[in-house]
């Protein structure tokens, strides 16, 4: 019997066993997929809570079903009370359903989370099976799995330095182009460069690197926020108008960043009070879904194909790769991004920044570049001439 028979077995054991638990724990199951925030319904999941992680082993896969269409605090309930079920099965010396989270683990359309779970659960019981399913991950959609298949590529290119630095290059390679957790980013950029290869690390995340910008307008007492300055109206990039200091235009910047951080500060000098635009076209291949993925510590407001997706009113609370997370449909050819950022008066050395970074992906956290965006040039990987 070959493995596609078991696969096959294991996904008829999945149905007939959700179809028998769902019947006996769908209140209980509904009743925690109301939880929320601020306590909102923390009683009523809390009792279904003890409801659910009673049940028996071979409810583990309802359970971990439960977690596709439930919100983070829901998915954290179902967690727990999958730990405890499987805690107090194998304390008691009984068996969890391995054909089952294997199925479970196949279907890539569940909850990352839950099929992570899966994992540590098979890992539990089969850790040799587990530890050969490992560098399956590396393209799997659930980040959460394909870190440990980066890790491993990682601990192996390492190990390949002494003595084989063709195998370690490629080692580190196949890691980069696999990695989407930034710590591990980070380790196979800089063992390449390392190397003396060339990473264009931009292209990787997909982070837009050509704007056209303008200001400054006005952000005194924090006015900017709200205030609808004329690119909030129409983006003429031909137009001159009255910012905070006189007559602005639209002009040209390129980012060099790795991280392709666009700082107003470079070409404006270092302001206070002020509210600055940044604008830029997406020629996408194709209509599909995607993520635009901001890392800002000013106030900001960002708008898609016209259309005004989100913003923040907040200052120099830190800014990360990937901050804000704002889900968006390419529709195919060009799309328009605006991004307003507003400084606001604060004179400390750490709240200078005046500056944004901004990608474009999927649900993964892998780059979606538009299609007449350029390879980066032999031996440098930006060039003012580079475009998103």
């Amino acid at each position: 019997m070959n493995q596609r028979f078991f696969l096959s077995l294991g996904v008829a054991l999945v149905t007939v066993s959700v179809q028998a638990a769902e019947s006996d724990l769908k209140p209980a199951l509904a009743a925690l997929k109301k939880v929320g925030p601020e306590g909102r319904g923390n009683a009523e999941a809390a009792s279904a809570w003890q409801t659910l992680s009673k049940a028996d082993a071979h409810s583990i896969p309802v359970l971990l079903a439960a977690m596709d269409d439930a919100n983070d605090l829901a998915v954290n309930w179902l967690r727990a009370a999958v730990d405890t079920i499987a805690d107090r099965e194998l304390k008691a010396g009984g068996k969890l359903p391995i054909a089952a989270l294997h199925a479970f683990l196949g279907g890539t359309r569940h909850h990352p989370r839950a099929r992570r779970l899966a994992f540590e659960l098979i890992a539990r019981v089969e850790p040799a099976e587990a530890d050969k399913l490992v560098p399956t991950f590396a393209d799997d959609p659930s980040v959460e799995l394909r870190r440990d298949a980066v890790q491993r590529l990682l601990e192996t290119a390492d190990a390949a330095l002494a003595t084989n630095k063709v195998g370690a290059t490629k080692g580190f390679r196949a890691a980069l182009n696999a990695a989407r957790d930034e710590g591990q980013i980070k380790k196979a950029a800089a063992e390449l460069r390392k190397l003396g290869q060339e990473v264009d690390l931009p292209r990787h995340f997909g982070f837009l690197m050509t704007w056209k910008i303008i200001g400054p307008f006005d952000n005194a007492k924090l006015v900017g926020f709200d205030a609808a300055y004329p690119p909030e109206k129409e983006v003429n990039l031909a137009a001159e108008h009255d910012g905070k200091a006189g007559k602005v235009r639209w002009s040209d910047l390129v980012t060099k960043d790795d991280y392709g951080m666009v700082n107003f500060n470079k070409p404006f000098g270092d302001l206070k009070g002020v509210t600055g635009y940044a604008f830029t076209e997406f020629n996408a291949a194709s209509a599909r879904p995607a993520e635009l993925r901001l890392g800002c510590k000013n106030g900001w407001k960002i708008w898609f194909n016209g259309k005004l997706l989100f913003g923040r009113d907040e200052y120099h609370r830190g800014s990360r790769i990937d901050q804000y997370r704002l889900p968006i449909e390419l529709k195919a050819g060009k799309n328009t991004l605006l991004v307003k950022a507003c400084q606001n008066e604060e004179v400390k050395d750490w709240t200078k920044e005046w500056e944004f970074q901004l990608r474009v992906c999927d649900a993964t956290g892998t780059a979606i570049l538009a299609k007449d965006r350029p390879a980066a040039p032999a031996k440098t990987a930006l060039k003012t001439t580079a475009q998103n």
